[in-house]
């Protein structure tokens, strides 16, 4: 465990007061359905697609009595739109059969709905209903490892490890202090070292 842990986590605290969300929703419902849409897909592209999904399913209801083929032609340009049209209608039918029409707020529920992984729920109940959970997605991994926070091989390793350093309090935020770290400084295959502001606590600068 890096040994300036603390330190990196109030610069974070301290510099990234707010850190958001960068996908557009009004309502947990909206959130799920961009969430589930967002998978291997960028945020910017999803927010292209759900305005024009949102009026024609504004609601759980409405998605729950839509047909595939309806949904497929709004999110086609969205990666694996297959899988995924399939996955919303299995969401919304769930939502409204087994939890009246109301998105639910914790993390075990939420993983009950088709399309809805760990990453998934806990991104839902952390943003739309600010659980003290951290949603572990490939940015938030690879920065995790590479500030020495955990060595962990499964995001849900890392998920416990970032539960072990970041107080109960702050773990909401924390996800997206690292997501948004991850996809605009530490990034993949060329991090911006000289840009980023806890570079002299992170061991893996060199």
């Amino acid at each position: 465990m890096n040994k300036d842990t603390g330190k990196i986590l109030a610069w974070f605290k301290a510099n990234m007061a707010d850190a958001k969300s960068e996908l557009d929703f009004r309502n947990p419902y909206e959130l799920t359905v961009a969430v589930i849409l967002s998978a291997q897909c960028t945020d910017k592209r999803v927010n292209m697609v759900t305005p024009a999904f949102f009026r024609q399913y504004p609601d759980v209801y409405a998605l729950a009595a839509a047909r595939m083929e309806d949904v497929l032609e709004l999110i086609k340009s969205i990666s694996f739109p297959n899988n995924k049209a399939a996955h919303l209608l299995g969401m919304a039918k769930t939502v409204v059969e087994e939890f009246g029409g109301e998105i639910p707020s914790e993390v075990s529920q939420l993983e009950r709905l088709p399309g809805v992984g760990r990453k998934t729920a806990n991104v839902v109940a952390s943003v739309a209903y600010g659980a003290p959970v951290i949603a572990v997605d490939t940015h938030v991994f690879r920065v995790a490892h590479r500030l020495g926070f955990s060595e962990g091989k499964s995001p849900l390793e890392v998920e416990e490890d970032l539960n072990g350093i970041v107080p109960l309090e702050d773990r909401a935020e924390a996800h997206h202090w690292l997501i948004l770290h991850g996809r605009y400084v530490c990034t993949a295959r060329k991090p911006k070292c000289g840009e980023c502001g806890v570079a002299e606590f992170c061991p893996s600068r060199k």
